[in-house]
């Protein structure tokens, strides 16, 4: 079991071909959030970066210039572009970074790399302090009762034990990959609506939107059990 920056150190190998796997639900998300950019935006923080593609391709399409990559991972900074300009820092140290964003990106689930429930809401109080008065934070998660992607079965028994059970660490989860052959693990965290709608209270957020979208396909859902979850931030 490995640290999520030292997991992502050695996924940056094939982080290209994971994202192609996803290329629809990601191109979705992507879309998703050019759209709701506020017009005018100039500058962005897109939080656990990666290898910068989807920031690349995010502010060309807003036309938004200035961007920062926040990657705490070596591996996947060593494929950001070379002029980037990149925060070498974990999202539970932006309190130790200044600047005022009219975007900060935190998608494909980052926010569940971030451990414990207490260290995400610091994370998205971060956030709430960075962005500008009028900007829009973006976060997509996996959600724990996403049961087209799950199944049935797995997403009921989750749904029973948030439901009769002590809250503790539910959603907790061991994430692996294969590279090449060899099998990486580290842990993860997947969310409910509840669960992250409490997070943005606890952290002066609003959700001003929320979209379902297919982990597949990338469809938008109408029922919350057939996608994960994306949303539309702004500070109270």
């Amino acid at each position: 079991m490995l640290d999520p920056i030292a997991a992502y150190d050695r996924v940056a190998l094939v982080y290209a071909r994971l994202a192609k796997q996803r290329k629809k639900y990601l191109d979705a998300v992507e879309r998703l959030v050019v759209a709701e950019i506020p017009p005018g935006s100039r500058s962005m923080l897109d939080v656990g970066a990666g290898n910068g593609a989807r920031a690349t391709l995010i502010s060309a399409a807003a036309d938004v210039r200035d961007v920062v990559l926040l990657e705490p991972s070596a591996g996947m900074r060593s494929y950001c572009p070379p002029q980037a300009n990149i925060w070498a820092a974990r999202a539970e140290d932006l309190h130790l970074r200044h600047g005022s964003f009219d975007v900060v990106l935190c998608l494909w689930n980052v926010l569940g790399h971030i451990m414990p429930s207490a260290a995400r809401v610091e994370a998205l109080r971060q956030f709430a302090r960075l962005v500008s008065p009028q900007g829009k934070i973006f976060v997509d998660l996996n959600h724990r009762y996403n049961a087209r992607h799950y199944g049935a079965a797995a997403t009921a028994m989750r749904f029973l034990r948030d439901r009769f059970s002590r809250a503790g660490s539910h959603g907790d989860v061991l994430v692996t990959w294969d590279i090449d052959g060899y099998r990486c693990a580290t842990t993860g965290h997947v969310f409910t609506h509840s669960e992250f709608a409490a997070l943005s209270r606890a952290a002066d957020l609003c959700i001003e939107k929320r979209f379902i979208v297919d982990y597949a396909s990338g469809q938008l859902r109408n029922r919350s059990f057939d996608g994960n979850l994306l949303y539309v931030l702004r500070r109270l």
